[in-house]
């Protein structure tokens, strides 16, 4: 809850320093408040692992400038979200394998420039991102012994402790009229995601280096106020 708060504290305090300067700029600017809700669906990119993308959800808010005379907008957003995904494993003593689902639950906060491709109704929408993420967590605690497959003594409840503060590159479309917006967004982690998993003391080859990226796909529904 602390980090939640210190996130919120950051997007407010950015978004007042940018409404400040454009206001100086005596643009006639559009200042709005959004709410945003909807659907995701988590990867993590890797070779160590056998994984398959699984739905979550996404929600949140964002500080939007709309700017008439430029060619961009821009926004403040901070959005909670839970993702699943799905590793492939297999019981002890057992040669099927299943997918095994875990969650992790993510806020982030992320400054976007609009690129208007029609007025407003159409906007292009690249921007960085910083993402603090929980642990991956089993779903189902009676996974919890599987081994994970390419392995014979690394199980289920080992990769846990995935690295916790990581930094995206998002890029999608957000279409609508007036208040009601539908945005489509792409989110690329550009850090290794399963790099703590390197400082762990596993019984596997010493060669064996965990390297992940994020992949997430999210689709929302966005009301300005």
């Amino acid at each position: 809850m602390k980090n939640l708060k210190s996130i919120l504290s950051v997007v407010i305090c950015v978004a007042f320093v940018t409404l400040s300067y454009a206001q100086r700029k005596n643009y006639k600017i559009k200042n709005g408040i959004g709410l945003q809700g909807g659907v995701t669906q988590f990867d993590i990119l890797t070779d160590n692992f056998e994984t398959k993308a699984n739905t979550g959800y996404i929600g949140g808010m964002s500080a939007s400038v709309d700017l008439p005379n430029k060619w961009y907008n821009v926004s403040y957003n901070m959005q909670l979200s839970q993702n699943h995904i799905d590793i492939n494993a297999s019981k002890v003593g057992l040669l099927t394998n299943e997918f095994v689902e875990y969650k992790m639950f993510t806020a982030d906060i992320s400054f976007l420039l609009h690129v208007k491709l029609i007025s407003n109704n159409l906007t292009l929408d690249v921007g960085p991102m910083l993402q603090y993420n929980s642990e991956l967590e089993l779903k189902d605690e009676s996974k919890e012994g599987y081994i994970l497959t390419g392995y014979n003594n690394l199980f289920t409840e080992d990769i846990r402790e995935i690295s916790n503060f990581n930094a995206n590159g998002t890029v999608g479309l957000t279409l609508g009229v007036r208040r009601l917006f539908i945005r489509a967004q792409y989110m690329y982690g550009f850090t290794n995601m399963l790099g703590k998993l390197n400082d762990k003391d596993f019984n596997i080859s010493s060669n064996e280096k965990f390297k992940g990226n994020q992949s997430l796909l999210a689709l929302t529904l966005n009301i300005t106020l």
